[in-house]
């Protein structure tokens, strides 16, 4: 099939500038031209995008498929028929709002990417970090409730979310088997969060030893491991030993910032899921623990944003909002607006997520050969970016993968 977006005016992401009147020639799944002006191409569908604007697919570099509620309780009884529908829900939700690509921090997400490769369900392009790797009583230790002392030091727990490994030859163990399981790369829980039963916030987890061995293994994968932190020392730690992204960061401080940006670290802040968490979470059936844990979070968040650009560290861009809060995704464009210039969100997400992908060149551009992903806006987001905050009121067409999802 061939579709024609005609006459709009198209973001060029290397330059964060619109250039008028352009008409992207799609065909199947990728982009073939870029013409100033119409084409002579007949084409099967034609969007008049004239007097819109034309952005790459959208790009969230922080989901969860797997948390697909925020009552806890709920989510550990429920049956996998159960997860694997409401998991389905969650993606095709991303696409309708825009999100054509997604990068799932954590959860087995293999069958749900089945079912979209087969067409059961619709959904986002998937990159995946599979199951996360977390200490025992760590942020990935989702078990509620008194559990038996283990056998031994070296006894392994696994579930849809996570695996739960102590130990230097486990947690290499446990890196190789997600890796074998097709994770695009590595995620481990280096700190205590909000959103776990056992934790405190401020606690630090791993060992530098226990890191560097996960690291090992995604440098000779020929990728890289991703960290879940929010203090600093929690952030030193991963980053010395070999992790080259931060997810979160709320509590980032200069002096970490500065040593991040001279490692090349990246950070992926993820704002909107703590004001979610603030302002629906105990109507949702969230426990009172996370709720407490989750107080402040959301303005500490706020300050890193300055913290980390002031010393030059690259951010991402994603929301990690959980279950039912995930129709609040792009309500994160809103709530950068107000810290950072619109150019340098749209870059975050379309540059540095699309390194973060891995899919430099197919993702995050309007240019031939890239993935045929589009968004056609009724506002400028480089004047207007918070207006991407309402994608029913703001996008007039999707397209993912060639596909028109919205006409």
């Amino acid at each position: 099939m061939i579709v024609t977006v005609s006459h709009g005016a198209v973001l060029d992401t290397a330059t964060m500038e619109m250039v008028d009147n352009q008409t992207v020639v799609i065909e199947e799944d990728r982009i073939v031209d870029v013409v100033d002006g119409s084409t002579s191409v007949t084409s099967d569908v034609d969007i008049d995008a004239a007097g819109q604007y034309v952005l790459p697919g959208l790009i969230d570099a922080h989901v969860h498929h797997f948390l697909v509620t925020m009552n806890f309780p709920r989510l550990a009884q429920m049956t996998d028929v159960e997860r694997g529908i409401a998991m389905a829900r969650l993606a095709e939700g991303n696409v309708q709002r825009g999100f054509t690509t997604v990068r799932d921090t954590g959860g087995d997400c293999r069958g749900l990417i089945r079912a979209i490769t087969s067409g059961s369900c619709g959904g986002p392009r998937i990159v995946q970090a599979g199951r996360m790797l977390s200490q025992t009583g760590g942020h990935g230790d989702l078990r509620g409730g008194d559990l038996d002392v283990p056998e031994c030091g070296c006894q392994i727990h696994s579930d849809a979310a996570a695996i739960v490994v102590d130990g230097v030859d486990a947690c290499r163990k446990a890196a190789r088997q997600v890796l074998r399981d097709g994770s695009d790369f590595v995620k481990i829980m280096s700190s205590g969060g909000v959103a776990s039963p056992s934790d405190p916030f401020d606690s630090v987890q791993y060992t530098a030893e226990e890191i560097k061995a996960i690291t090992i293994e995604t440098d000779h994968r020929h990728t890289y491991t991703t960290a879940h932190a929010y203090l600093p020392e929690a952030i030193r730690q991963a980053i010395d030993n070999g992790v080259t992204c931060i997810e979160h960061g709320n509590g980032i401080d200069a002096a970490t910032a500065a040593h991040m940006a001279a490692l090349g670290v990246v950070m992926v802040p993820t704002l909107v899921t703590y004001k979610a968490m603030q302002e629906v979470g105990e109507k949702m059936g969230m426990p009172t623990v996370n709720l407490t844990k989750n107080a402040g979070v959301f303005d500490m968040g706020m300050r890193s944003i300055e913290i980390a650009k002031a010393a030059g560290v690259e951010l991402g861009f994603g929301t990690d909002l959980l279950g039912e809060t995930q129709t609040m995704q792009n309500e994160e464009f809103a709530i950068r607006a107000q810290l950072e210039p619109a150019a340098d969100i749209l870059r975050s997400m379309y540059v540095t997520n699309a390194k973060l992908c891995r899919l430099e060149g197919q993702i995050g551009t309007v240019t031939p050969r890239a993935f045929a992903d589009l968004v056609v806006s009724r506002a400028n987001p480089l004047e207007d970016i918070a207006a991407l905050a309402e994608p029913d009121a703001t996008f007039s067409a999707i397209i993912q993968n060639g596909q028109p999802t919205r006409i």
